[in-house]
């Protein structure tokens, strides 16, 4: 593997007040938590939970599955509600909902906690019990947190299938689960239009004939197919509760929530978590890493379908009594100022992002952030991919006004929460612009090469973690045998983590992509995140995926296609700027091929560039894969289009 230095390592000290600790102070908490972790967890785990049960024992580790604090039981949703509306925080606002057409609520914590209790109780009326299983498809409107809980005080186990996920797809997620029961709504609003949530259910439901009942939530008021017997409306179902349910312990082990992964071919993996030892992991990793206040507004701008809603949307916020911002839509609709509108409008003071989202915002330039008052913002977090260090300044410098630290966090749907990031709960290192800086308390990761050694300093390698943590996924549901195989085999004793990164002279951590996402140009490996990050840091670049095509001589060469910021015309000059940029930056062997500008590319919903769609296209394959996710088809063709004239370009001039 070549020797890349990682970007902008001048830049270590930030101007963001007496916060910043001296970095050897880090260090030494980080280290006296790895050398005794059981009794490190243990009193994390007492401090973070309430547990009905107390726990005599923090880990069985059996490799490579790991049960956290076994013998002890808790509720989740009692964590979560019960015990913040017993104190002080009863009247605290929970959620802040706004919908994309502007529609708005204030759900204070009692609030929340009785219309759990009206789900939950109205479930238990109807015979549902920890035994079953629950299938989630909503958008994100107030009922979606709501259900979580509910399932959560039940001891159900649940799978929340995002709602972008096409008919086929959710299908397959509801038939593997074995749900007795799904919740969907009539339709939710996205970029101004309704997406027919509950036709797309019915149409899945013809291929996982075991849900017995359909719960709808009016979200729209239009008109929907309805199956007598099956379906019912959300308020008809909650009437038959009586109001109040006591929440059920279940073992810390017991099974909370599953997520499936999606990936380009083959069965979706189902990623299971239990009860106490991810409660445990996310709440306190929410209380290190956002040094959350009382009097914080805090806003995950996520969705609830993922993982990162799970963990710092519902169970984290929630398990410390937190007051969050939950929208329903895009955040550049009506026009590219609303997420900005958002934070002025409910004092937001702890945002936290994708770098995805904020390369499409900076496309607009500075004036959305410039035309409403931020000065209630004191965090910045970012969650998803490696951000670039020029849009982590901007970021920086225009959204946060110089003064707020940026909480740059890596983890995983596998790792449950937070693994690496600065610390703002506990005293912050020195930030570097693109650097995630180093593992959390009681987190022992490292960059290891080929042979699962420790990798030397600058020399990219591969993500490992070498202890479990209380986050970490029970395993594959229903497939033990592959969840050895994906995250343990490739360094046995050690958690794969599928991901590049590289370890500088100060132990911080610079993620580089993932390991598939690599290219082999003339025996060179050069990973796709490398390339698109040089070509970001080009003042006319908003966005870049970089993908391989086919070479005969050299295997594989670069191709790039770019979004340019608004007011910058696209030329054949800037083309062959943008490709010389990349080679001062990285090197010859780096620079593209082409280089392609597009006014769209292929991103989920959630805001990721889909990689594999642009590779699969550049490479002229009529299949590309799951796209159930996708934002808009429109930016396939954007892509498919100039594809085509690349592949013109050589007919005309092959070699």
């Amino acid at each position: 593997m070549p020797t890349t230095e990682p970007p902008d390592l001048s830049s270590a000290a930030l101007p963001i007040g007496e916060r910043v600790w001296p970095i050897e102070r880090y260090r030494a908490l980080h280290r006296r938590s790895v050398e005794d972790p059981l009794r490190f967890w243990e009193e994390v785990g007492r401090d973070v939970v309430r547990w009905r049960r107390p726990f005599t024992r923090v880990l069985d580790w059996d490799p490579p599955f790991a049960r956290w604090f076994p013998d002890g039981e808790l509720n989740v949703a009692e964590n979560c509600l019960d015990r913040h509306v017993a104190g002080a925080a009863r009247n605290r606002v929970a959620f802040y909902w706004e919908g994309e057409p502007g529609d708005r609520r204030t759900i204070s914590y009692a609030d929340l906690l009785a219309e759990v209790n009206r789900l939950a109780s109205a479930l238990s009326a109807r015979g549902f019990g920890p035994k079953d299983y629950a299938a989630v498809y909503l958008p994100m409107i107030p009922e979606l947190p709501v259900v979580l809980l509910a399932l959560a005080r039940l001891g159900i186990p649940f799978t929340t299938v995002f709602s972008g996920f096409s008919a086929p797809a959710l299908a397959e997620r509801v038939a593997d689960l074995g749900a007795r029961i799904l919740f969907t709504a009539d339709g939710g609003y996205r970029r101004g239009h309704v997406v027919p949530l509950k036709a797309i259910a019915d149409e899945a439901l013809r291929s996982a004939p075991g849900v017995e009942t359909v719960v709808v939530v009016r979200r729209t008021g239009g008109d929907v197919p309805w199956q007598e017997g099956r379906d019912v409306a959300y308020d008809r179902f909650v009437a038959d509760g009586a109001g109040r349910v006591d929440p059920v312990p279940v073992p810390s082990g017991h099974l909370l929530y599953l997520l499936y992964s999606s990936g380009t071919t083959g069965t979706p993996k189902a990623i299971a978590h239990g009860s106490g030892g991810y409660l445990v992991h996310v709440a306190a990793t929410m209380r290190w890493v956002f040094d959350p206040l009382p009097t914080d507004v805090y806003w995950c701008a996520a969705d609830v379908g993922w993982v990162t809603g799970h963990s710092y949307i519902v169970f984290g916020p929630l398990a410390l009594g937190l007051t969050s911002v939950l929208y329903e839509g895009a955040f550049d609709h009506p026009g590219p100022d609303r997420l900005f509108a958002l934070v002025e409008r409910y004092g937001v003071s702890i945002l936290y992002t994708s770098p995805t989202a904020l390369r499409a915002l900076r496309r607009h330039g500075d004036a959305p952030a410039a035309g409403h008052d931020l000065g209630s913002l004191r965090l910045l977090g970012t969650v998803g991919e490696a951000i670039n260090p020029s849009v982590w300044r901007w970021y920086f410098d225009v959204v946060g006004g110089g003064r707020c630290p940026i909480v740059d966090t890596w983890w995983q749907t596998e790792t449950g929460g937070i693994l690496i990031s600065p610390a703002a709960g506990l005293g912050l290192v020195p930030l570097k612009p693109g650097s995630a800086t180093l593992p959390l308390p009681g987190i022992d990761a490292d960059v290891v090469d080929e042979e699962g050694r420790p990798a030397p300093v600058g020399q990219k390698g591969y993500v490992v973690v070498r202890r479990p943590w209380p986050g970490m996924l029970l395993g594959l549901h229903g497939n033990p045998g592959r969840y050895a195989a994906a995250y343990w085999q490739r360094f046995p004793g050690l958690y794969y983590a599928g991901d590049f990164g590289m370890r500088d002279a100060d132990g911080y951590f610079w993620f580089l992509g993932r390991a598939d996402e690599v290219l082999k140009v003339a025996g060179h490996r050069l990973g796709t995140i490398e390339i698109e990050d040089a070509l970001l840091g080009h003042p006319a670049v908003a966005e870049a995926a970089v993908c391989g095509q086919s070479d005969p001589v050299k295997g594989e060469v670069p191709v790039a296609f770019v979004v340019l910021r608004a007011g910058t015309l696209p030329d054949a000059p800037l083309a062959q700027a943008l490709a010389e940029h990349v080679a001062a930056r990285i090197g010859k062997i780096a620079r593209p091929e082409a280089v392609h500008f597009v006014r769209l590319l292929p991103k989920t919903r959630s805001g990721k560039i889909m990689r594999r769609v642009v590779r699969a296209v550049a490479e002229g394959q009529s299949e590309v894969g799951d796209v159930s996710t996708l934002e808009d088809g429109a930016s396939v063709e954007e892509v498919r289009r100039a594809a085509a004239e690349l592949a013109g370009e050589l007919r005309r001039n092959p070699g």
